[in-house]
């Protein structure tokens, strides 16, 4: 951890968990969950055995070190305790499970929600794909009740829902930009993109010539893998991260999907996708999936393998897409 960056401290958690938990139970560990790049998320545990989770975004905590968002730009930096109440509550309207949320200090930018005690959808497929089989139908569902909340605006939620417009036009003509966008910056840090940086934004613009327009818009997560969705007690799904949640084409989610899902992404498939979006959209984001890691490699990100990793295989992928 660089100079400037801290990690909260059970002192420095202690008033929020009584203000969550209540004052008659002593916050005694706290423990920082691994994997998050945007914010804190820490397990409280107290004397009596209870456990939260406790989200904290601070400067110090998110290592894209971005400037301040612009929510109009529905691909802005999602961090913020405005976001994931904003997406918390529009979750909770349209009937799609999240962790409960217990606590909000806003002074402070931090929030507390309940302790999944399931693992990962992840962690169960892996484990045994049969079994964890009911839970990827219930997520399956949970999606297509998403796809029915329509808006015939795109963006954020807090923007769409609020009457006010994003940046870009349309969700198809803000992907194009923003992969031309990528792949302009990630030809000055990897010589294979600068090598084909032509035949790339070719291949971008003639996939976007093909995509129609389109007058309505589904509430999408925005990045929703196996390892953003937790299980209940009940091992039933519960989706996290949720500060990108925004309305958006349903073929931006089901291209993530495909990716991170791989091969139990048959049994969240939806029907009537528009097969022109999906390819402009896997290409745009097979680019982002590169700018992205190596942008965060720049920092101090602490698990810079996992980065180079996901940068190497997207890379390999978009340039096998934009063909000879």
């Amino acid at each position: 951890m660089t100079p400037g960056r801290r990690h909260r401290t059970t002192a420095d958690l202690a008033p929020l968990a009584r203000a969550a938990l209540g004052a008659h139970r002593g916050l005694t560990a706290v423990t920082r969950l691994r994997g998050g790049s945007k914010k804190g998320a820490y397990r409280l545990r107290t004397d009596d055995g209870t456990t939260a989770i406790a989200y904290v975004w601070a400067p110090d905590e998110d290592y894209w070190e971005q400037p301040d968002a612009d929510p109009r730009d529905p691909f802005s930096h999602a961090s913020g305790l405005d976001l994931f109440t904003a997406s918390h509550d529009r979750l909770a309207a349209a009937g799609v499970r999240t962790a409960r949320l217990l606590h909000v200090d806003r002074e402070a930018g931090a929030a507390v929600v309940e302790d999944l005690p399931g693992g990962s959808l992840e962690e169960a497929l892996r484990r045994d794909p049969d079994a964890a089989r009911p839970a990827l139908g219930e997520l399956a569902e949970a999606l297509a009740s998403l796809r029915a909340c329509r808006s015939d605006r795109f963006g954020k939620v807090a923007v769409a829902d609020g009457g006010a417009s994003s940046y870009g036009g349309s969700c198809a003509r803000l992907v194009t930009g923003r992969a031309l966008s990528d792949i302009a910056e990630t030809a000055v840090r990897e010589p294979r993109i600068a090598a084909h940086r032509a035949r790339l934004e070719e291949s971008v613009r003639a996939l976007a010539a093909e995509v129609r327009p389109r007058a309505a818009h589904s509430l999408v997560h925005g990045e929703l893998g196996p390892d953003h969705v937790l299980l209940d007690a009940g091992g039933h799904p519960a989706l996290i991260d949720i500060e990108g949640l925004m309305y958006f084409d349903a073929e931006w989610e089901h291209v993530f999907l495909s990716f991170r899902f791989g091969p139990h992404y048959d049994g969240l498939r939806a029907p009537g996708l528009d097969p022109d979006r999906l390819r402009l959209y896997r290409l745009a984001m097979h680019l982002n999936l590169v700018a992205g890691p190596l942008r965060l490699l720049d920092g101090d990100f602490p698990h810079p393998e996992l980065m180079r990793g996901i940068a190497e295989h997207n890379l390999a992928r978009a340039l096998a897409l934009a063909g000879p």
